[in-house]
């Protein structure tokens, strides 16, 4: 059976939410709701929030200039217009344009006998420039968005678990493509699984933290060249108990978050990917990527994902550890014993 992601590969969140009353929320966050739209549906907003201006604003001095009577003046020179040249909606409109887009040809231009236009060119100034102020602002941050750096930062397809150091440990394998560095950049691992409490309650998609080295301050990670991060599997790991068997019959996605400063812009980046059950090799190892050439380290990405079978215990960890610590006893006794012959 096809297990349903929680995070594709690719780190986009397989979630959609339905049934949402409250939709006037989004309203209240209008600049955030504008900014997480799709670019279609931007541009589309941007060229409606300017025309639209343009078009009412067109209209009210086409209706100023209609009141007045100076569009039945057009010929005579002893009349006094609210707006010069101002000879049909065409010409209102071009005037609105001119005027909020300050571009001043000078052929159209607005009298000082029209206190009605006068405020209403005050009233279009502000206005105008608090539109110009929000949909720049937003196509601004739309388009400096750290999102795409991500595209940059690459992990392993798959995760692997072998013996370190005689101790179990699950690995994934991430890198940054690019020459210019994430700072402060940290890792996070989490495994999502249902469970069921004692109590009878079913949680679906149970979030477990994975330890990555958050109590020594390996998450903390210097992205330079590839590294392989490593979760030790020890009494306080959800794969204690799990054996390569169970973990091949197992059920469970592995979501892991990459997050730094963009070093150019100083903003806030993340990626994400994530391993299901049958991504996860028991008994593999990761191949070198970095080999030393004249004067500077070179990185190998050909091989990012490539991994070689290495001899790993089939037991759990817990059981790893039961025949470690008998064997340290068996020695412990078997010492003396000798000494004594």
């Amino acid at each position: 059976r096809k297990r349903q992601r929680y995070v594709e590969k690719d780190g986009k969140c397989n979630v959609q939410h339905g049934n949402v009353r409250e939709t006037y929320r989004y309203l209240t966050d209008i600049f955030t709701t504008l900014v997480d739209l799709k670019w279609r549906f931007s541009l589309l907003i941007f060229i409606l929030a300017y025309a639209l201006t343009w078009l009412f604003f067109g209209l009210i001095w086409w209706v100023i200039a209609y009141s007045r009577g100076d569009l039945e003046h057009l010929g005579d020179h002893t009349w006094t217009p609210c707006v010069n040249n101002l000879n049909g909606f065409v010409s209102a409109f071009l005037f609105s344009i001119e005027t909020e887009t300050t571009i001043g040809y000078g052929h159209r231009v607005i009298t000082d006998t029209c206190p009605e236009g006068i405020v209403l060119l005050l009233l279009q100034a502000i206005l105008g420039s608090m539109v110009n102020a929000f949909m720049v602002g937003c196509m601004f941050v739309k388009i400096s968005q750290p999102n795409k750096r991500a595209e940059t930062l690459v992990f392993s397809s798959h995760a692997v678990v072998s013996l370190r150091d005689d101790r179990l440990c699950l690995m994934f394998r991430v890198g940054d493509l690019r020459d210019s560095h994430i700072v402060e950049a940290s890792i996070r691992a989490k495994l999502i699984q249902s469970k069921q409490t004692q109590e009878g309650e079913f949680i679906p998609l149970d979030q477990t933290d994975l330890s990555v080295g958050f109590e020594t301050g390996d998450d903390r990670l210097f992205l330079v060249s590839p590294l392989i991060i490593s979760h030790e599997i020890d009494e306080r790991s959800p794969f204690w108990d799990v054996s390569r068997g169970q973990l091949e019959r197992d059920d469970f996605e592995i979501v892991v978050i990459l997050e730094g400063m963009v070093e150019a812009t100083g903003m806030t980046c993340q990626a994400r990917s994530s391993y299901l059950a049958d991504e996860v090799l028991w008994g593999h190892r990761f191949t070198p990527l970095l080999s030393l050439e004249e004067g500077f380290y070179e990185v190998d990405y050909g091989g990012f994902h490539h991994t070689v079978p290495v001899p790993t215990p089939a037991c759990s960890a817990r059981q790893l550890a039961a025949a470690a610590a008998r064997r340290d006893a068996h020695l412990y006794w078997s010492i003396p014993s000798r000494l004594d012959e």
